[in-house]
């Protein structure tokens, strides 16, 4: 859009119209970014002061880039990014697993707070089974381990898990969520690929007495795989009963079947989700069970075992009806030369505009997700310029979660545009009221144009920020500009748009 420089006139009279939502659709696309903890010695290292100054900066650069949801590890294995009752704090916010940080605060509930302000969804990351992360690895003091010693594997890999065999261990991380759910207000719930572990080759995972107990006629395979599929329902059920707008998200294994071993799976020779992981995905997705799919594909297109060009295309047929994101390796991404298949340029150093292009051609994928959110911050080979200057340069909104709630909330009103005592202009509104917590006002999308291009934009195209806040600063060079503002509820549907203009 064109900006030119004005100042504008303090008398004017300032009155707000109304338009239907319908006319006034923002682009959409979910960006997302993986922020983990495991294995991230930053934040042991650094004071509490310096780590919200760290991630401030962080969520600052990551919004710049275009993002708008950040998923954070909370609970990497089994233990808490806040302070909780059921289980330990991180060790890798101390570095002594169950020592809280000093002075003590509450990374989650910073994070939530910090990614609102910003117009920026939070989805709590935990992995469910897993309490160690290495042979020497030992839970810490007081874990629920110590109480309950039966519920839990040493695998060959020298880590411990829950057993998911177990409904003691379902109950247990069911609890876990539910008390996520009631102390913070997230957007989501989010889970990685780490379900059953990754297999040692020749190593058996020594679930023998919870399948003798529990395995009935089921082979132990498809015994394994109910284990885990009764977990992700009992997990949806507890989000539906205590908040139903918060969103449950699994990222899996890119591959879920090769096509040799399954007719309906994908042309790819590696391991297989379903087989080694025991996660059936694509069931929990027809059951409704997930609201969003983000496979790892962070493989290169071409890659002989599991193609990322093929398997782009296999998971565009499994959402089912839910949203399909990508989770997308930024060093891969821009490690590798382009190809030419399927209208690749050779010239260019990087597959990133192939990959962004394919994933929004195919009809059922809905957005993405950048591993790891700290390779985009650091600009990685140039990607953060990259997309603030093409694919991810006007801001988006997550698409709505329709089949939660498609009611819209409702507008904005007494949009006004002032001026501070130091000479600021903001940009000012107030939120609707609303009892009901699903249509209630969370995000607001600020349309900005330039008035003296003559007529009324296509406010699609005129995007300019996306906030948690009822309040914005105005640039100079935009205080002579023609504002619109529509609210945003919980499920990202969007109200009626207020326009700001003179009389």
């Amino acid at each position: 859009m064109t900006m030119r420089t004005k100042l504008m006139l303090p008398l004017l009279v300032l009155v707000s119209l109304l338009t239907s939502a319908a006319d006034v659709e923002p682009a959409r696309e979910f960006r997302g970014a993986w922020m983990h903890i495991i294995g991230q010695t930053q934040y042991a290292n650094q004071t509490t002061a310096q780590n919200q100054a760290y991630l401030r900066a962080e969520l600052d650069k990551l919004k710049a880039n275009g993002v708008n949801a950040v998923i954070f590890q909370v609970r990497p294995q089994a233990d808490a990014a806040y302070p909780s009752r059921l289980e330990p704090w991180s060790r890798w916010l101390s570095g002594t697993a169950g020592v809280a940080p000093k002075p003590v605060w509450d990374p989650l509930q910073f994070m939530i707070t910090e990614a609102h302000k910003r117009g920026m969804e939070l989805h709590a990351w935990i992995n469910p089974y897993r309490v160690t992360s290495s042979k020497s690895d030992k839970p810490a003091v007081g874990h629920i381990y110590y109480k309950h010693p039966e519920w839990f594997i040493r695998y060959a890999d020298g880590k411990i898990y829950f057993d998911p065999g177990l409904p003691e261990s379902r109950d247990f991380i069911d609890k876990v969520v539910r008390d996520l759910l009631k102390r913070y207000d997230l957007d989501a719930i989010h889970m990685d690929d780490y379900f059953y572990p990754y297999p040692v080759a020749g190593k058996e995972f020594g679930d023998d007495k919870s399948y003798a107990k529990y395995g009935g006629e089921m082979s132990r395979d498809d015994w394994r795989r109910h284990n885990v599929d009764l977990l992700i329902e009992q997990l949806h059920a507890t989000i539906m009963e205590v908040k139903p707008h918060v969103r449950f998200g699994i990222s899996p294994f890119g591959i879920w079947r090769n096509k040799k071993n399954d007719p309906t799976g994908s042309e790819t020779d590696g391991l297989q989700c379903y087989d080694a992981l025991y996660a059936d995905c694509p069931l929990w997705t027809h059951k409704g069970w997930v609201d969003y799919m983000v496979p790892q594909l962070y493989w290169e297109l071409e890659h002989k075992r599991a193609p990322t060009l093929e398997l782009m295309r296999w998971w565009n047929t499994q959402s089912n009806g839910r949203h399909m994101y990508y989770g997308f390796s930024i060093t891969n991404m821009m490690d590798n030369r382009d190809i030419a298949a399927a209208g690749g340029d050779t010239t260019r150093a990087s597959q990133l505009y192939h990959k962004l292009d394919l994933m929004q051609s195919l009809d059922s994928v809905h957005g993405l997700v950048w591993w790891p959110g700290y390779s985009l911050t650091k600009n990685y080979k140039g990607v953060a310029d990259s997309l603030q200057s093409t694919s991810q340069v006007v801001p988006a909104l997550i698409p709505a979660y329709t089949w939660i709630d498609d009611k819209a909330p409702a507008a904005v009103t007494n949009v006004h545009l002032s001026v501070t005592k130091q000479g600021k202009h903001m940009l000012r509104w107030q939120a609707p009221v609303e009892s009901d917590p699903m249509q209630q006002a969370v995000r607001y999308v600020i349309y900005a144009w330039d008035k003296t291009d003559g007529g009324m934009p296509n406010l699609r195209d005129r995007v300019w920020l996306i906030t948690g806040e009822t309040s914005v600063t105005v640039p100079t060079d935009m205080a002579h500009c023609a504002f619109a503002v529509q609210a945003v509820d919980r499920c990202n549907n969007v109200s009626n748009v207020t326009f700001l203009t003179t009389r």
